[in-house]
């Protein structure tokens, strides 16, 4: 027997002895859930993850655990009083919230708000964007790991805030639009004040630039991780920043601008190529950036006059069926309302973005490692409160 032989005998062998300990680590499958109760989950929702070692065969997640019965409440409610329920869906999404459902009574109705109500209406709508955004962009870094983030974007989204109040008397749930036009007028030297706020938050969009996009542990923890293509995108209903990160070019704002006025002032639709978790938080911090520019540009041109058309006191909707749809901060939401001539309205039929933005989690986990399910869940960015209606 030769040396070559005996080397190729002794390879056999060692490839023998692996094989039969690898058989003998084998184990079986394991079951993680996480959630309902995880920081991670961004509210109650559970995720049952099926695991190959540290790697996911399979996940699941499951909603239902906060399902307040949006839809179903809004029967017993009057028109003006449903903007106090919706206001709650996404309850980060602040005025955002009211304004398609608003849109839709008012296509009921054949009734348009004066042209300054719509100027205020867009830019408080811009206003919940920026507000909204900001913790996503302060709270995907603590995801992993990264708690500084977190402290600017409570700090600086504050200032944000400040300015819905000033105008709506409410930080959260303002409750502040309604059928024909708005509550109230802007306080005297808001604009000013508001322009003064968005300084800062454009200060904020650049230390996130450089704390977190810079941060090459983030870019390693991000980069082809949670890959979204973008025909996979549309399948699943995918909208807002989470589509557009996927390559697609696509934004209600500028592509069906009802109701609001983003057709009066030049901005810019961003996307990304990748639609990996890195592009998803790379096109909200853009699109943070281009919010704050679009409020800039309304805030010098809101025309005069009142905000309020001549509507009945008691709202008593027209029979007929409406659909409404908007680029809320977290993607398309839409109403759809059906009325009987009613007080109420008979049903309501809430699109939220939120649930496709969930809904896609059982394909874009297959095959991750336990660390990134987290990390791609954040990403995705979602409210509970959007999705259990």
């Amino acid at each position: 027997m030769t040396i070559t032989d005996r080397q190729q005998l002794a390879y056999i062998a060692g490839q023998a002895a692996d094989a039969r300990l690898n058989l003998e680590l084998e184990t079986e499958g394991m079951v993680l859930n996480i959630g309902p109760q995880h920081p991670a989950t961004h509210g109650t929702l559970r995720v049952i993850v099926r695991l190959d070692g540290e790697q996911v065969v399979a996940a699941e997640p499951v909603m239902g655990y906060m399902h307040r019965g949006y839809e179903k409440l809004t029967e017993v409610r009057t028109y003006p009083q449903v903007t106090t329920l919706i206001n709650r869906i996404d309850w980060l999404g602040s005025f955002a919230n009211e304004v398609p459902f608003i849109l839709a009574a008012e296509k009921l109705m054949e009734v348009e708000a004066p042209p300054r109500a719509q100027w205020i209406r867009t830019i408080l709508f811009e206003l919940s964007r920026i507000a909204n955004i900001t913790l996503f962009l302060g709270d995907m870094a603590a995801q992993l790991g990264a708690l500084t983030p977190v402290f600017y974007a409570f700090r600086d989204r504050e200032y944000i805030l400040n300015q819905i109040e000033a105008v709506t008397g409410g930080r959260f749930h303002p409750n502040f639009d309604r059928i024909g036009g708005l509550k109230d007028d802007l306080p005297k030297g808001w604009g000013e004040e508001t322009k003064g706020a968005l300084r800062k938050l454009s200060e904020f969009c650049d230390i996130m630039e450089n704390l977190v996009l810079g941060n090459e542990i983030f870019a390693a923890r991000t980069r082809g991780i949670g890959v979204i293509p973008a025909d996979v995108a549309q399948a699943y209903g995918l909208s807002g920043a989470n589509l557009r990160a996927s390559g697609v070019d696509f934004d209600l704002r500028r592509d069906n601008p009802v109701g609001l006025v983003y057709d009066k002032v030049d901005w810019k639709v961003w996307t990304h190529p990748d639609g990996d978790s890195f592009a998803r938080y790379w096109v909200r911090l853009q699109e943070t950036r281009e919010a704050i520019a679009i409020v800039e540009k309304l805030l010098d041109g809101i025309p005069a006059g009142p905000v309020m058309a001549k509507v009945p006191r008691i709202i008593k909707v027209p029979a007929g069926e409406a659909w409404v749809e908007t680029e809320n901060p977290l993607g398309a939401m839409g109403y759809y309302i059906v009325s009987k001539g009613d007080l109420t309205p008979f049903r309501v039929k809430i699109r939220s973005a939120s649930f496709n933005n969930v809904a896609v989690a059982p394909w874009v986990l297959r095959g991750v490692y336990v660390p990134d399910v987290i990390t791609i869940l954040a990403s995705l960015y979602f409210i509970l409160g959007d999705i259990d209606r």
